[in-house]
């Protein structure tokens, strides 16, 4: 019986997230009151405390223990990922990112998405269009494709500044040599 009461209230959270916040996390709170060691029920409410609240060291507790409970979850693992990025946690974020690869069923694309991401938030544009085109060759669908076209654009347009900066010192250096 209890286990019918959980599955109900993680549904009714799951399906109020994120549109509205209040039924989500009361429906959330009775879903963990019945079982607090659920995987799902857990990533949601670090979903919640990383997408909504901001507070980032919160989402990692429940990351963390959700992740205790089954490392073959693998939906978990692009939202914790996304949350270490959000915190400058990019040490973090590159082994969870390595390890993810390894989990059974864990979509690969999602992943490359992310590790290209990283490489963004490291500064190293190049390899993060390189890891963002690999992404796009393991897109299942146009949505998800589109996007990936989107976030490599995008990222061409930081290499872009860089280059027209570096030909203006190169200009004035060599005008300071004359």
């Amino acid at each position: 019986m209890e286990t019918n009461l959980h599955n109900s209230y993680l549904f009714k959270a799951m399906d109020a997230y994120p549109y509205n916040l209040e039924e989500t996390l009361e429906a959330l709170n009775y879903a963990l009151s019945y079982n607090n060691r659920d995987a799902h029920a857990l990533c949601l409410m670090a979903r919640v405390h990383a997408e909504q609240l901001q507070d980032f060291v919160t989402a990692k507790q429940y990351y963390v223990e959700a992740l205790s409970e089954g490392l073959d979850t693998h939906h978990i693992y692009p939202h914790y990922i996304q949350t270490l990025l959000w915190n400058d946690d990019l040490n973090e974020a590159e082994i969870l990112i390595d390890f993810a690869f390894k989990v059974k069923g864990i979509d690969k694309g999602l992943l490359l998405l992310k590790k290209g991401q990283l490489f963004e938030a490291k500064g190293n544009y190049k390899l993060a269009i390189k890891t963002l085109k690999e992404a796009k060759k393991g897109g299942l669908n146009n949505g998800f494709v589109e996007y990936i076209s989107n976030e490599i654009s995008r990222v061409k347009n930081k290499l872009k500044p860089r280059k027209k900066k570096m030909k203006k010192k190169n200009k004035k250096s060599a005008k300071k040599k004359k």
